[in-house]
């Protein structure tokens, strides 16, 4: 085992020394270098974008998967995958799960029961929201939690680093301007110290390597830096000024010109740090713009998915109700009422016409002839989607064209009667944006 006991004794004299600087700039006993007033913007900004993009990150993870620790084991799943640095396989939504469910026990109860065919229709239906809610799941995965994963993991990883850099540049620099303060005033105390004639024993000769000795110490010091270099340099010291009180003031003068040295190599390299630190804190202005990008995204994937989800639910609904004209002899009792629009009932009433409180037919299933009623209302309408008449009363779509549309006293209010030239026909309210 390599066990650097030299480089373990450093390390602990350098934790040593950062824990008493911290707790000196606590209590306000030590001098602290403040960083320049827009670095501390730029890094109070970063904070903040660090911080929210965790909160969006975490609140988005748990609208797409709300439930993390179920029964396919989602989120542990996806963490082993992605130690891996595998592909997740794509695993099958609940509504698929639910369709997949309600085909079988179609196929148990019979197809050709209304209810083993209500199974069917309503299982099919439930898989196709379940194929859409995939597709959203991995476009928002793909487009708005990667790139934000990305920063936290990569980009904030590196500002950190930096940042813990520049804070020790930034102590380094504290201890240098600390230690020529020291060697200021012992210089000073050395100056104002009186001149007197040394004594010495009269047998004794103080030889020339003795000035030797304590010059080749003092470049060691000057060399290396080291705490057991410094004890040495000051026991060599202590002996040297026993000996010759005068020359103090000329040894106080050397460490003050090694002490400014220091300073500056340790200003160059805290201004070096600190530019390197401005720059990269900088670039969260582009991630910023990055994170636009994939916000419009994700909100554009949830716009199509939601779009996709009301089209299949209208669809089904026109589904349900068809098979409930075909099955006119099913019992009142297994048929839920459908609503019926206000205008439609006072407008029966007044022509003697009676409704029933369970019809077979929606309201808005009205007959061709019914659009000769008055017309009220006829305004311009632009298309949102595509739609594809399900029977000969229905008018079919095209996103983006522009139709003309009114209301006939007794329509279902959902519905509308729209014209194309010479065609007319039915059209939802809901595919239609009513232009003034």
């Amino acid at each position: 085992m390599d066990f650097n006991v030299k480089k373990l004794a450093s390390d602990a004299g350098v934790f040593f020394t950062r824990a008493v600087q911290f707790t000196e700039e606590k209590l306000g006993q030590a001098e602290k270098t403040e960083l320049d007033p827009h670095l501390e913007n730029l890094i109070a900004r970063a904070e903040g974008t660090k911080n929210w993009t965790e909160k969006i990150l975490r609140q988005t993870e748990v609208l797409l998967q709300p439930n993390p620790i179920d029964h396919t084991g989602a989120r542990i799943e996806e963490f082993i995958y992605d130690k891996l640095d595998k592909k997740l396989p794509s695993k099958t939504t609940n509504a698929e799960l639910l369709g997949q469910h309600m085909l079988d026990a179609a196929n148990e109860f019979g197809p050709g029961t209304p209810y083993g065919a209500t199974l069917i229709t309503v299982g099919e239906y439930q898989k196709r929201l379940g194929a859409a809610e995939r597709d959203f799941l991995h476009t928002s995965a793909s487009t708005f939690l990667t790139p934000l994963r990305n920063f936290l993991e990569g980009d904030w990883r590196t500002i950190s680093k930096e940042r813990r850099l520049l804070e020790n540049r930034r102590l380094d620099l504290d201890i240098c301007k600390a230690r020529l303060k020291k060697a200021k005033q012992a210089e000073t105390k050395a100056a104002a110290a009186p001149d007197f004639q040394e004594t010495r024993p009269r047998n004794y000769v103080l030889s020339a390597s003795a000035s030797a000795l304590l010059s080749e110490e003092v470049d060691k010091v000057s060399a290396t830096d080291s705490v057991s270099d410094w004890t040495s340099l000051k026991n060599y010291t202590y002996l040297w000024n026993s000996f010759h009180p005068s020359y103090s003031s000329l040894l106080s003068f050397h460490f003050h010109l090694q002490a400014e040295h220091e300073l500056r190599v340790a200003q160059t390299e805290f201004d070096r740090q600190a530019e390197v630190t401005r720059l990269l804190l900088e670039g969260i202005s582009s991630t910023h713009l990055n994170h636009l990008r994939c916000l419009h995204d994700f909100a554009e994937a949830q716009a199509t998915y939601y779009a996709q989800c009301h089209r299949f639910m209208q669809d089904l609904q026109r589904e349900l109700a068809r098979g409930n004209d075909v099955s006119g002899s099913l019992p009142s009792s297994d048929v839920c009422p459908n609503p019926v629009s206000s205008t439609f009932l006072s407008e029966t009433s007044t022509t003697g016409a009676t409704v029933s409180s369970c019809p077979n037919q929606r309201p808005g299933t009205l007959p061709m002839e019914h659009t000769q009623l008055p017309v009220t209302g006829a305004r311009k309408a632009k298309v949102l989607y595509d739609y594809d008449a399900h029977d000969g009363s229905e008018l079919s779509l095209l996103a983006d064209e522009l139709i003309t549309v009114y209301t006939v006293p007794g329509m279902d209010p959902d519905w509308l009667i729209g014209e194309r030239g010479n065609q007319k026909g039915k059209v939802p309210v809901t595919y239609l944006e009513l232009l003034s």
